[in-house]
Parts: structure tokens; C-alpha cells; sequence
């Protein structure tokens, strides 16, 4: 894989602690003007390839796979330039804003015969892996509970009146978006789209600082929860007729969870701590795209169309608007 990477935030400096392990052949870096001299510490840092500050000159050179790590309404645009160019395209969660917009890539990138895939780690985690072969445990499932809140450090500039990013609606912020995206995709991963959901959030200034996804299945209802104006600990459970699943951690850090049945007996089941959470997920996209694996492109493409469904839906019955949401 020769890999552009667009951006150089928090993502992109997680990505790097353990991006040597992964042994990509070429990796060029896309800053901006603002960002350049960022950007040139990251290369020498982490003895990457190339730097570039033009997205035309990226994609005139010899990589083959990009992946977009920006704003969430600049996925789209970016993305399907590269997908226009021939480029397979890894984009960050949320992969794009709504649903016109991934239906348009999904439809770009078969007629341009590319790859396309969303940066969600937590389907390529051993401990999420695990946790679907360990559901049928605890009988018949009932309620699901998963929550993850977070108290943002841009919420206090948020109150003050600065809009930064994560909170502005014009550029496809909010809680949903952020953090409950990683709930929904690990429940609707795990048991399929639902049926019907209804999302209630605590709206200001047009945006979902907070918010609780009410998912609806044949046999049992899920709640999602996602924070980013308060915080909790964080424990999230699966519970069935014959016992309870339980997280103490997000669901995209999980590397341990413990089965408790209805007799008390508990069962701890552990992973190694040893690799970044990141690290599965680029390893699996990394062989995907080498092996030209559509099958299971597909299948992910699939999967975040549905949470992108769930989430659109669940935000406009808030009233929370995007401007590409217009267009």
C-alpha cells in the first residue's frame, strides 16, 4: 500500500505511535499552509515519505489508497475526488455527513472499481471479535445498554460562543456523530439495522451536545447513549434470559469484557493490551485493499450505510440540520 494520509490532527498523531508496525511501503503526508510546519515534524518524526500542501499533486503521485482524516463535512468532497482519480479511499468516522453522500461514493466506487471503507475500529478489535461469538452465552437478549460520555474541552468554548468543529452543525458535528456513532456501529454490527429508532438529544444552538438513541429490534430494545456536555463512568451491558455482558470501558477501547449468568458465576474474557487500538483496523484495511477483497468492502460499506441511515434519521427527528443535508 502507498497511503496518503489527509490531515494532521489527533487521529492522524494516534495513528503514527504504532504506524511503523504496520509496514506500509510509501506514506505521504497532505498538510496546509497553516499546518506546515506540523506537518514536516510529523514526517521527520515518524520518517514518512513525502510531505505535500496541494490535494491535485497528492493524487498525480504513485499512492493508491487515501485516507481522509479531516472534518467530517470534508469527507465527502475530498473522497470522492480521490475515488475519481482511481484511489482507494479510507475515510474517518462518520464516513460522511448523510446518506446521499456515502450512496453517491458507493456508487463512485464501483464504477471506478475502488475500495472504500470507513475507519471504525472496533469490528477489527480481538475483543469486539470475540464478543459476538460469546452473545449466544446469555440466551436470548433482552436489553442492551451502551453508553459512552465524554466531556468535551471544546464544550467550554462552545458555551462561551466559540463554534469550533465538533459542535457546529454547518460542519456535521454533534454527540451523534462523534461518539454514539461508535455504540451505533458495535450494536448494529452485532445485531443488524433495527426496525424503527428514535433519537432524543439536548439540543443547543442547533446542535446535539447530548443524546440517547432508542433502537427498536423484534425481541429487545437497545439504548445508545453518547455525551459530550457531561460524563459518566463508563459501563455498557448486553443482557440476556441466562445472564449479562459487561463493558467498563468504550466500545472502541474494549480489550476486556465479563459474562455474569444469572447463578452470579462471572467469566472475565481478556486481550492483549499490547497494540493500539488503530493498529487492527489499518492491519485489516491493509489487506483488503492489497488483496482486493470487494467482498468485504462491500460488506463494511454496507454496515456503516445502515448506522448512517439510523443516525440521519435519529438527528433530523431532533431538528438537527447539516448544510449538506440542502444540497
Amino acid at each position: 500500500m502507498k497511503l496518503g494520509i489527509l490531515g494532521t490532527g489527533m487521529i492522524v498523531k494516534d495513528l503514527m505511535t504504532t504506524y511503523q508496525k504496520l509496514h506500509i511501503e510509501k506514506t505521504y503526508l497532505l498538510g496546509t499552509l497553516e499546518t506546515k510546519k506540523e506537518t514536516e515534524q510529523l514526517c521527520q518524526k515518524y520518517h514518512l515519505d513525502q510531505t505535500f500542501y496541494d490535494y491535485d499533486e497528492l493524487l498525480k503521485s504513485d499512492v493508491d489508497t487515501i485516507y481522509i482524516a479531516l472534518p467530517n463535512h470534508l469527507h465527502y468532497s475530498f473522497a470522492k475526488k480521490a475515488i475519481t482519480h482511481q484511489k482507494h479511499v479510507i475515510i474517518e468516522k462518520p464516513i460522511c455527513a448523510n446518506t446521499q453522500e456515502l450512496q453517491d461514493l458507493i456508487t463512485l466506487s464501483q464504477q471506478y472499481h475502488v475500495i472504500v471503507l470507513e475507519a471504525m475500529n472496533i469490528h477489527y478489535l480481538p475483543a469486539y471479535q470475540s464478543l459476538q461469538k460469546t452473545l449466544s452465552k446469555i440466551g436470548q437478549i433482552k436489553i442492551l445498554n451502551f453508553n459512552y460520555s465524554q466531556y468535551s474541552s471544546r464544550y467550554n468554548a462552545f458555551k462561551q460562543g466559540q463554534i469550533l468543529p465538533a459542535f457546529d452543525y454547518h460542519k456535521a458535528g454533534g454527540a451523534l456523530m462523534d461518539l454514539n456513532v461508535y455504540n451505533l456501529h458495535a450494536i448494529i454490527g452485532l445485531f443488524g439495522k433495527p426496525v424503527d429508532n428514535h433519537y432524543y438529544a439536548n439540543i443547543e444552538k442547533g446542535i446535539d451536545t447530548s443524546g440517547i438513541m432508542v433502537l427498536e429490534y423484534p425481541h429487545f430494545q437497545a439504548i445508545s447513549i453518547g455525551a459530550k456536555d457531561c460524563k459518566a463512568p463508563i459501563t455498557s451491558t448486553i443482557q440476556g434470559d441466562l445472564g449479562a455482558i459487561v463493558m467498563n470501558t468504550p466500545i472502541n477501547q474494549l480489550t476486556e469484557y465479563t459474562l455474569i449468568d444469572n447463578n452470579g458465576l462471572s467469566t472475565k474474557y481478556e486481550f492483549s493490551k499490547d497494540e493500539h487500538r488503530l493498529y487492527y483496523e489499518f492491519q485489516a484495511f491493509q489487506r483488503i485493499i492489497d488483496e482486493k477483497d470487494f467482498d468485504k468492502a462491500q460488506n463494511m460499506l454496507k454496515l456503516s450505510l445502515d448506522v448512517a441511515s439510523v443516525m440521519e434519521k435519529g438527528r433530523k427527528q431532533e431538528g438537527v440540520v447539516f448544510d449538506s443535508d440542502q444540497q
